[in-house]
């Protein structure tokens, strides 16, 4: 980064200055500075017009027909545009008011026009323009918002906004129906909870982006060092970050404790990619003799005007789920029902009198058809699914951030994950080394370190014997087989081979603490408990701990030499002449080393097998072996070498000096000589790296697989990395083919691989985030349609942005309910665009645990959160919505009923405490005790993840079971009240009191007919319910005969209603469970 930003001096030497921004990423530091270079995109070329004559092929048909890769087939979904009055009655209208509402958002919130900064090294106070503190908000709303936006988010609901108006008309003494409590006190409960749980949750998000903010930074000032909150921290500031600690902001790297001035920076809050990256601190600071010389210098940054990168993400997502807006059509349907059924009524009075006033008064008298406790039964049975899934003990340190759409754990369709951290632990261990005709494993390495022994102490006595006398060397050795000396040395050979091919470099922490940053080497432990290694790449981490653990240890690494110990101590140090970095193309890694001892010129290398399998020896085992580790889910590495002279040597750097000194086509030409070398290499060994996977990796997946969700894995990582772990983790199962998409970098080239590709059936699909981005440019809807047909799809060297992109076409084109996962900053922005976003606390951070709806510690969570809370959370919501509707119906179809009977009378069945009473503690326990139920036991659940499969179809909860539902009512409505009148003899009272008692009896009986699992809070519930309202029976005197209802004639006539009201349905029940059971009764039984 500092290399690409221009410094300017004031007076003499030059300097910069740190910079931050507002809701900068963190990085991971492994010394005293950031910075990572973004390589720029594809610039995608347009091809020639004729390949708009030429769609791709999406139907076998077209295959059958002609076999060439460009077929002609009639352009499909083109949509005729519609116009005038056509296009605005269908859509338009909306369109033209979304355009006027952002148009006049744009006019009262424009953004201020971002610039290019000076930014003044350690003098924050000189900046021009006022930067926004550096701080992480996750907020949704503020003192002054919070209100009015709670108030919005619940009114914007049509159930809320309805029950507004009608409380309102209230007001109005024509159309006063019974008390102003009856209406308000239920609107104002169920507002009072809502402003309740999302003032808990947003102070949950203020708590959270406080423990972020306050992490504490040493800033350098004039007078020394302070500390200094990340939120405090402001442009130009100058931020000294000690090892391993997270970097507060976008940063210049101005000095390191390092003589050279390099640091190992990681970005893996950026990209995912938690490898270690060299970077070099900028050249004029980093030569100054003190930290306070920063200040006298008084240099300043130039810095281009922010770009939109990886590098931020802006915007706060409120989520609503889908059983939320399927609620809310059941509430249009049942509001077209209460408006039929008023304007009927209406009718049948023949629209006499103020027939208008008649209308709305039974608007008001069936607007119990829409319930207002529906929307507060929700949200308290989603707080209590939260607190259910946070109390589980088989998930713990499971978090519910967002505690509003629990139940859509219960519909995933698609499952977008990360692979470093969430799948893997980022840790590379050494598994496997193969010579060819023999192997080692785990538990054979112990062989390799008697090898190795017994190779130096043949090395050692054939140089004591060569000094102290003329006898031949190996005399000492002789009584060993020949065979096991030629093992001993190919496997010496190869562990040196292994252990001086790499660019790792030890590293050694300070015994204590200095003044300055700088801490002198005589101040450092060079113990080997004190050692840590780093490196670009974890895999070549993992090959130099193995070598150390079998006995050859890299004790030491510059830009010229390494040293090794030897398992007898002896230090061997090797002058390093050239070296020749791992690029994506080359595919491999080289390194030019002379023995300091022997003065050996040695070429060592190693790479992919792909690279190194024409550069080595003929040999007829490396291609199998290659295959089987694959298999396995090893990264593998091919290790050669060649021994030089003298005057070889000589020769390929002069060439070598001589290529880089040209002015045209230096690549090629340095390429060409570095070639002339790779040639008849011996080879050596193939070594099997695994990237650890988190546990239970592969049976979580293989149970998601089996629950009909698919799986698509979105790295930051290479191909060959991500290719991998989708085969160790069994995302790819072994016999399944994988397509790997080749690049393409234009229209065409897109054209003929996605027509390669669509010749596959049923075949994991690998894409590069380039390669993806030229197919969702040109070809968006086939190449969506022809991924979502694979059973897994891995996408490599996807930026943070793609990600985000992929879940909003995965949701456009599908229609079905996605969830990402992960567990870094890069996530963020995929996991708020999914509907349900679930983060992993890790050792890339909290930003994904912060962000996301659900926070959990093991990738494994993920299958009991949804086999388990999601699947029971989803079917519990649907029955408890579709009962507190029912709830609502039946009494509105009694006041139906006794409106027609009295010549159809606007006047109210049942007044002030019954209606308000019938809603709350006549039936609220019971029914709300509906969270509690479930259909089959965790274990059994999650034994059986095809349970979860029928929940995508979203058949619990649809208009079919609505519309049971509604005949249900229907016909217990009408049965309760019909019986009612037909039943009382002398006075009306007994009408209310036979037919109120019975309702509340049925719908007691209805929740214990719905129960498929007994709880005992159930119980409780059902007799607390029942002893509440008999209790209050004394008190009724207002709407009650107490004399009546104490007689043995109105106990028979509520108990024979109340049974012809249920016991059919009893019965229905029964038959269907013997004739048609559903599936999770097969299993329980």
């Amino acid at each position: 980064m500092a290399d690409q930003i221009p410094l300017y001096a004031v007076r003499s030497a030059a300097a910069v200055a740190a910079a931050n921004r507002k809701r900068a990423a963190y990085f991971s530091a492994a010394g005293p500075g950031p910075g990572a270079d973004r390589p720029s995109r594809y610039q995608l070329e347009d091809e020639s017009a004729h390949l708009d004559e030429m769609p791709l092929m999406m139907s076998e048909e077209g295959f059958e027909n002609d076999e060439s890769d460009y077929h002609t087939l009639p352009r499909a979904r083109i949509m005729r545009r519609k116009r005038g009055l056509e296009w605005f009655v269908c859509g338009g209208w909306k369109f033209l008011c979304t355009s006027c509402c952002d148009w006049l958002i744009n006019i009262c919130q424009r953004k201020r026009e971002l610039k290019a900064r000076t930014v003044w090294l350690g003098c924050p106070e000189k900046c021009e323009e006022k930067h926004p503190r550096n701080s992480i908000k996750n907020q949704k709303y503020n003192i002054f918002t919070f209100i009015p936006g709670v108030l919005y988010e619940q009114f914007k609901f049509f159930l809320n906004l309805y029950f507004l108006i009608v409380s309102c008309s209230q007001f109005v003494p024509a159309l006063k129906i019974g008390y102003l409590y009856t209406y308000w006190a239920p609107l104002g409960f169920v507002l009072a909870v809502t402003i309740m749980r999302e003032a808990v949750d947003e102070f949950r998000r203020f708590q959270r982006d406080k423990e972020v903010n306050s992490q504490l930074y040493s800033k350098l000032t004039v007078r020394g060092k302070v500390q200094v909150k990340s939120s405090d921290i402001q442009v130009g500031d100058l931020i000294i970050v000690e090892k391993n600690q997270r970097i507060p902001s976008d940063m210049v790297f101005l000095r390191t404790s390092e003589k050279a001035g390099s640091c190992f920076i990681r970005t893996d809050q950026l990209d995912g990619e938690t490898d270690w990256k060299l970077k070099v601190a900028v050249s004029c600071t980093q030569r100054l003799p003190a930290l306070g010389d920063l200040f006298s210098i008084n240099a300043y940054v130039y810095a281009q005007k922010p770009q939109l990168d990886i590098h931020s993400f802006e915007g706060t997502f409120t989520r609503v789920g889908l059983l939320d807006l399927e609620l809310n059509q059941l509430t249009k349907a049942l509001f077209l029902a209460l408006v039929a059924l008023s304007v009927v009524m209406v009718t049948l009075q023949g629209f006499a009198g103020p027939w208008y006033r008649s209308l709305f008064r039974f608007l008001l008298l069936f607007s119990y058809i829409i319930p207002i406790s529906l929307r507060v039964n929700l949200d308290m049975g989603k707080a209590a699914y939260g607190w259910m899934i946070m109390k589980d003990e088989n998930i713990p340190g499971t978090v519910v951030r967002t505690s509003t759409i629990p139940e859509e754990l219960g519909r995933l369709v698609y499952l977008l994950t990360d692979k470093t951290g969430t799948l893997t632990q980022n840790e590379m261990v050494f598994k496997r080394l193969h010579l060819g005709t023999v192997s080692y494993g785990t538990d054979t390495m112990d062989e390799i370190q008697n090898h190795l022994v017994n190779a130096y102490a043949q090395t050692q006595c054939q140089a004591g014997g060569s000094s102290a006398t003329s006898t031949p060397p190996r005399k000492a050795l002789s009584s060993a087989p020949k065979v096991r000396r030629s093992v001993s040395s190919r496997v010496h050979e190869a562990v040196k081979a292994i252990a001086l091919c790499h660019n790792v470099t030890p590293v050694y922490e300070a015994r204590g603490t200095a003044g300055e940053t700088e801490v002198a080497e005589a101040d450092q432990d060079f113990s080997d408990d004190n050692r840590t290694y780093q490196a670009s790449s974890p895999d070549e981490v993992a090959l130099v701990q193995w070598t150390e653990s079998v006995g050859l240890t890299l004790v030491s690494r510059d830009l010229t030499s390494m040293q090794l110990r030897t398992p007898g101590g002896q230090i061997l140090t090797y002058c390093i002449l050239q070296t020749f970095p791992f690029t994506s193309e080359s595919k491999r890694m080289g390194v030019i080393v002379r023995d300091e001892s022997t003065a050996e010129i040695t070429f060592y290398m190693k790479g992919a097998d792909v690279a190194m399998a024409s550069i080595v020896q003929y040999n007829d085992w490396l291609e199998e072996e290659c295959g089987n580790m694959a298999r396995e889910g090893l990264r593998t590495l091919v290790v050669a070498k060649r021994a030089l002279t003298e005057e070889q040597y000589q020769d390929f750097e002069s060439r070598y000096n001589q290529a880089k000194l040209s002015l045209h086509d230096r690549t090629l030409k340095v390429a060409a000589v570095v070639e002339s070398l790779e040639r008849e290499m011996e080879l050596l060994c193939l070594t099997g790296v695994e990237d650890q996977l988190q546990a239970d990796v592969r049976p979580t997946l293989e149970m998601l697989r089996n629950a009909g969700i698919k799986i698509w894995m979105l790295t930051g990582d290479k191909l060959e990395t991500a290719t991998c772990i989708a085969k160790s983790s069994h995302l790819v199962s072994r016999t399944q083919d994988t397509h790997v998409f080749r690049p393409v970098t234009s229209r065409g080239e897109a054209h003929l691989e996605l027509n390669a590709f669509r010749r596959k059936h049923d075949c994991a699909l690998v894409i590069s985030g380039d390669s993806l981005e030229v197919c969702l440019k040109y070809y968006e809807h086939e190449f969506v349609e022809l991924a979502c047909q694979c059973p897994a799809v891995v996408c490599c060297r996807c930026s943070p942005t793609q990600k985000a992109h992929i879940v909003k076409l995965l949701q456009q084109h599908t229609g079905r309910r996605t969830c990402a996962i992960g567990d870094g900053g890069n996530d963020v922005s995929m996991i708020q665009a999914a509907d349900c976003g679930i983060g992993i606390e890790g050792k890339e951070g909290r930003q994904a645990s912060l962000a996301a709806d659900f926070s959990i510690t093991r990738f494994k969570h993920v299958g009991r959160l949804l086999m388990v809370h999601g699947r029971s959370s989803y079917k519990r919501s649907a029955a408890l919505g579709q009962f507190v509707m029912h709830r609502g119906l039946i009494i509105s179809t009694m006041q139906a009923v006794f409106s027609s009977v009295f010549y159809f009378a606007s006047v109210p069945l049942y007044q002030g405490f019954l209606m308000v009473g019938y809603a709350t503690v006549y039936t609220m326990f019971p029914v709300f005790s509906l969270v509690l139920d479930q259909d089959v036991k965790p274990e059994m659940a999650m034994l059986y993840p095809e349970l979860y499969k029928d929940l995508t179809k979203g058949r619990s909860l649809s208009f079919k079971t609505f519309l049971i539902w509604v005949l249900i009512s229907i016909y217990q409505g009408g049965i309760l009240m019909f019986g009612a009148l037909v039943l009382f003899e002398s006075e009306f009272v007994h009408v209310v009191a036979i037919s109120f008692t019975a309702l509340v009896l049925t719908e007691l009986l209805m929740v214990a007919l719905t129960v498929r699992t007994w709880h005992w809070l159930m119980v409780v519930a059902e007799l607390l319910s029942l002893g509440c309202y008999v209790a209050s029976l004394a008190f009724l005197n207002e709407y009650f005969d107490v004399a009546f209802i104490t007689t043995v004639t109105f106990v028979w006539k509520v108990s024979a209603i109340t049974v012809v009201s249920c016991l059919p349905l009893y019965v229905l029940k029964y038959l269907k469970r013997k004739l048609s059971p559903p599936s999770y009764s097969k299993l329980s039984s």
